[in-house]
């Protein structure tokens, strides 16, 4: 028997039902870089689900270079971003932001998330500064959903920021790698992140797909030649087709967020087994992601079945680790891990 991966929700394929639709369309002729009838249907539903009528839709294969593409195209040469320290653009992705020219500024987080509060307080801080044109300016809000460690930003904390970024004329931006997961958890719905977001990502690789996202911009202003900004990123892709058919099957009935449903609900398997047995948690989350806080030995012990991430070293014989569930992910391997957790097996 081969160890079963919990460290991330990318190890599988894709969705069978995914693997279908490209194999049923594969012999056709489409026209390429994405202008094709497919690519077209996926961001209408992507659209129409985002009760967004004139928001555009770009698809990207992957997060990281949507992020970097989406700083290129919010900032001026002397402007950077504000996000979380735990942000995916501060902690895992090469400096991909400061390779663009731009700056990275982290606030401290809890919980992964950062405040309206926050982020006043930052502008406030450069608009004071007696030099601030030595200074790099606060211009785009990047935050996570779900973040980084798992947990979600409520829909009052949404409107918050999103009110302080339009109060101070800053871009709101939510990466949404694992969108899906947080809108399984929350009250918050796609229509929701249009009308407060500047742009958004609506993660498909993390969630069912072979790779891509949609990037969501229902700013006008930030519509204007994305393409362009895309391209010479190198995110335009040839055959872009295969992401709009992706997209596709992930939203014409539904399977996104079944997917993220299921995912869900297994990750809660594993998080009632820690409370079983007495562990804490470096995060409270509600998605696919769990982060436990276990005995080192237990650690070691669940090594030899399971593949997992050791996510911090806590320093008193205890390390945070993270369990991810996915689409593929069944109930009797996280039965298995959750008796192991259980019994110290």
């Amino acid at each position: 028997l081969s160890m079963y991966r919990f460290s991330s929700d990318y190890c599988e394929g894709a969705h069978p039902r995914i693997l279908e639709k490209l194999i049923h369309t594969n012999d056709e002729q489409t026209a390429g870089y994405g202008e094709d009838r497919y690519c077209r249907a996926a961001a209408e539903l992507i659209r129409q689900r985002c009760r967004s009528r004139n928001a555009a839709v770009q698809f990207i294969p992957g997060g990281t270079l949507a992020n970097l593409t989406v700083a290129a195209a919010c900032l001026r040469t002397y402007q950077g971003v504000l996000c979380a320290h735990t942000g995916h653009i501060q902690t895992h992705e090469s400096g991909a932001i400061e390779a663009t020219g731009h700056r990275v500024i982290p606030l401290p987080s809890e919980n992964g998330k950062i405040t309206a509060g926050q982020i006043q307080e930052a502008l406030n801080a450069y608009r004071n500064d007696p030099v601030r044109e030595h200074l790099v300016q606060p211009k785009l809000v990047y935050i996570s959903q779900s973040t980084e460690v798992g947990t979600v930003y409520s829909l009052q904390e949404l409107e918050d920021i999103s009110a302080v970024c339009r109060q101070n004329g800053l871009y709101l931006y939510i990466d949404g790698a694992r969108l899906g997961y947080a809108l399984a958890a929350s009250d918050v719905t796609l229509a929701d992140l249009a009308r407060l977001a500047d742009i958004f990502l609506i993660g498909g690789t993390k969630i069912g797909a072979l790779f891509g996202e949609a990037l969501v911009i229902p700013n006008p202003a930030l519509q204007e030649d994305f393409r362009t900004i895309v391209r010479q990123r190198g995110g335009l892709m040839a055959k872009g087709r295969l992401m709009g058919l992706q997209f596709l099957a992930l939203f014409e009935d539904g399977l996104y967020f079944d997917i993220a449903e299921h995912a869900n609900k297994m990750a809660q398997v594993i998080r009632r087994a820690c409370v079983d047995a007495g562990f804490g948690f470096l995060s409270d989350s509600p998605t696919n992601q769990q982060f436990p806080i276990l005995p080192n030995a237990l650690v070691s012990r669940l090594s030899r079945d399971f593949d997992f991430s050791l996510w911090q070293d806590m320093g008193d014989g205890t390390h945070a680790v993270r369990f991810c569930t996915s689409w593929a992910t069944t109930f009797s391997a996280v039965e298995s891990l959750a008796e192991a957790i259980r019994t110290g097996a």
